[in-house]
């Protein structure tokens, strides 16, 4: 299924969506090309994979329980090192709602996670602010030099013009909302951050997420960036800080 935007301009924005239920499917299709998006779909894993296989999303939308691929299985090869899609944000949409699947999926490389039923409003917005990040991104590249940071931490490096982290000369995968998390601690340094602040920079301030989110991917940046994750402190009863460098 491949559905035209009615805005020539907004073709950039181009969203893969991978849900079996058809219905589910249809709609998720309809909203998002009202939004401007130019979308395309598939129905199984392995469909999915040979669409990323010829082609580059801005987005990908996808459920976990798909036929022939796992939804999960689709995003760890999507975070693989060799593969050109690593920092392609992921929406996960899924009925599985423990909150243990929730941290799998997430530590899977996901960058939201959406629990079936949902509000299609609620969707919208997610995918809207995933879009918004990238645009972050195309910003802090082509911005001034007082914008291109890099920040050192003996052998762990964060260059925030070219969005990437190494450790050790080796670059560490991280997903948008691990880096933009990352990069708001070291851009406040020595500063206690609120999780309601680092909710309002990573997700955006129309978007309802819990503080549980933020630790969750406080947990996964910390077990990523291995012996330097301990430079991430918590503040009890506030958040969380990264001392001066």
């Amino acid at each position: 299924m491949r559905m035209n935007t009615k805005m020539s301009d907004m073709f950039m924005h181009s969203i893969l969506v991978v849900e079996d239920e058809l219905d589910i499917q249809n709609l998720m299709c309809l909203h998002l090309s009202q939004e401007g998006y130019h979308v395309e779909s598939a129905q199984t894993g392995k469909q999915a994979y040979n669409m990323l296989s010829e082609r580059s999303y801005q987005l990908i939308i996808l459920d976990w329980m798909i036929p022939e691929i796992s939804g999960l299985e689709l995003l760890k090869w999507l975070r693989k090192d060799n593969t050109r899609h690593k920092n392609i944000p992921v929406l996960f949409v899924t009925a599985k709602t423990n909150p243990e699947d929730i941290v799998q999926g997430l530590e899977a490389g996901a960058d939201d996670y959406i629990t079936k039923p949902f509000d299609f409003s609620v969707f919208k917005a997610r995918v809207n602010n995933l879009i918004k990040r990238l645009k972050f991104v195309s910003t802090l590249t082509e911005s001034g030099k007082a914008q291109n940071l890099k920040f050192q931490l003996g052998d762990l490096v964060v260059d925030t013009s070219a969005h990437k982290v190494f450790m050790e000369g080796q670059e560490i995968t991280l997903t948008v909302s691990e880096f933009r998390l990352l990069e708001t601690l070291l851009r406040n340094q020595g500063k206690a951050l609120s999780r309601q602040q680092m909710i309002s920079f990573i997700q955006g301030e129309d978007v309802n997420v819990t503080g549980r989110t933020v630790d969750t991917h406080i947990s996964i940046l910390r077990k990523k960036l291995g012996k330097y994750g301990k430079f991430i402190e918590t503040v009890r009863g506030i958040g969380y800080r990264i001392g001066f460098i």
